[in-house]
């Protein structure tokens, strides 16, 4: 059966998921990589351009907007007596050498870079990244300096952006793969209530097809930029619920095959 029919009838069909379950481990590997890499898909499309369109927005920000400034034994120094905000389009520009604006106050926003008294904060579709000046207690840095970073980082876009995608793909493939491996446990669980007779290869494939509901409905969430309150507990039970009824449709009178 074609890859993208056995995803399409992983969202609906739970005796499919349990005809599956003889079918060899690599073709479900190979689903699973598949599945996977649809899911990261708008995580990474999302953050990649938040990235790219946040170096821009800073360089020009450096440029025009903000004081000269130098971070100097942990602590950032300029002439402004006020926090500094400035919103480009749903990007937010926080400065800050007074200590008024909090690290949490930062993290609430969408997408946001934020220079602040002790540290530098970098948000991306709501996933926060925290740089402490404290790491580099010996070393002044100037405006002049972060502007030829900045440079340099718009440079190296074409290599970076690529390089996230890999560690983003191959964090998510750990991930899931540790999820399939759980969830098969509670597999034989199920099937040990039920009266079925499997092996915990059989329960390793159906789980493998058993995410694919919970996997498509957070991409498309992450797809329109919808936080689901819960994300995790929903995950989790609609997986457990899509496998305990695939190990139901198993046919009591099931051998245990290798």
């Amino acid at each position: 059966m074609n890859v993208f029919v056995q995803l399409w009838k992983s969202l609906y069909s739970p005796k499919d998921i349990a005809r599956f379950r003889f079918q060899g481990i690599g073709k479900t590997i190979g689903y699973l990589f598949l599945l996977t890499l649809l899911s990261v898909l708008p995580t990474f499309y999302y953050a990649s351009t938040s990235l790219a369109e946040s170096i821009r927005t800073t360089s020009a920000l450096l440029r025009n907007d903000l004081p000269p400034f130098s971070i100097e034994n942990g602590e950032l120094r300029s002439e402004a007596a006020e926090p500094i905000h400035i919103d480009q389009g749903g990007f937010t520009i926080v400065f800050d050498s007074t200590g008024k604006v909090t690290r949490r106050e930062v993290e609430r926003l969408p997408n946001a870079i934020a220079l602040l008294k002790h540290e530098a904060v970098l948000v991306a579709s709501h996933q926060a990244q925290h740089y402490s000046y404290a790491a580099f207690p010996d070393v002044v840095i100037t405006d002049e300096d972060v502007r030829a970073f900045i440079t340099s980082l718009q440079s190296l876009l074409p290599v970076l952006i690529p390089l996230f995608g890999l560690v983003l793909y191959v964090l998510a493939c750990a991930g899931k793969f540790i999820s399939v491996c759980l969830l098969a446990f509670f597999g034989l669980i199920f099937a040990g209530m039920l009266d079925k007779k499997l092996r915990y290869r059989h329960t390793w494939i159906m789980s493998a097809y058993g995410i694919t509901l919970s996997t498509v409905f957070f991409a498309l969430m992450e797809a329109v930029q919808t936080i689901v309150p819960y994300g995790m507990f929903i995950h989790w039970f609609v997986s457990l619920a899509v496998l305990f009824l695939a190990v139901k449709e198993v046919p009591a009178s099931a051998q245990r095959n290798s």
